[in-house]
């Protein structure tokens, strides 16, 4: 169990090496971060900064070559493949820059597996994918398919579908790339509010997006795999 005054993401000196001998890579180098209760960080920088790596370290995607990553107060580098995955199903939410729809899935059904594997069924999974499909505008596409969805959409149903089980902490990889402006600030404060109104606990995002950096409390600087000095977005 969480102490409460404990960040609820903690990366310690996380490295990211590919390859080997003279054809390794670094992605990421020696990051450090705490996320606080309550928090939106929002991380910028070039492609292939490290942004995307870092990111899925802290999700639980990948294992980091060195250092530790602490969410809720646990040690997620000390656990097995199966208990990985269990706790990022409980824990964390995914917004990815490439949807990872189910492409043979209704946009409802695509929510709604999520909602079942977070141990949601029934009318309550129905209720909430209603819920959330319509407060992304998304309420007349429910029996589409995502190819059947502009791109625009397909992002919607991405934030939507990483919401259902309000997860603790939510992780958003570019999560306005498709939107335009106004769509794109109605999924920003879709997200703000889950941290706002306490159903998640924080929110780490991945962009280059400079319309949506006033939802940020930080926004830190990633280049060549190395965190800079986070500067202040707002108070």
């Amino acid at each position: 169990m969480m102490t409460a005054n404990l960040p609820p993401l903690v990366l310690r000196d996380v490295g990211k090496v590919y390859g080997e001998g003279a054809n390794a890579v670094t992605a990421v180098d020696s990051a450090s971060l705490d996320v606080e209760r309550g928090e939106i960080v929002a991380i910028v920088g070039p492609s292939g900064s490290g942004k995307t790596t870092l990111l899925s370290i802290a999700g639980c995607l990948l294992r980091p070559s060195s250092g530790r990553v602490t969410i809720l107060g646990d040690d997620v580098t000390e656990f097995g493949q199966s208990g990985l995955a269990r706790f990022r199903r409980r824990h964390i939410g995914f917004v990815f820059q490439s949807f990872n729809l189910l492409l043979p899935l209704t946009a409802r059904e695509n929510i709604e597996i999520a909602l079942n594997l977070g141990g949601v069924h029934g009318l309550e999974a129905r209720e909430r994918s209603s819920r959330l499909l319509d407060r992304l505008d998304l309420a007349t596409r429910a029996g589409r398919l995502p190819a059947d969805l502009s791109g625009g959409e397909q992002q919607r149903l991405a934030v939507a579908r990483a919401l259902a089980n309000r997860p603790d902490i939510i992780l958003a990889d570019e999560p306005t790339a498709s939107l335009d402006s106004r769509a794109g600030h109605r999924v920003m404060e879709l997200l703000r509010s889950a941290i706002e109104d306490g159903e998640a606990s924080a929110l780490v995002i991945v962009t280059h997006d400079v319309r949506i950096l006033d939802v940020a409390h930080r926004v830190i600087l990633m280049e060549d795999g190395v965190l800079r000095a986070p500067e202040a977005a707002r108070t």
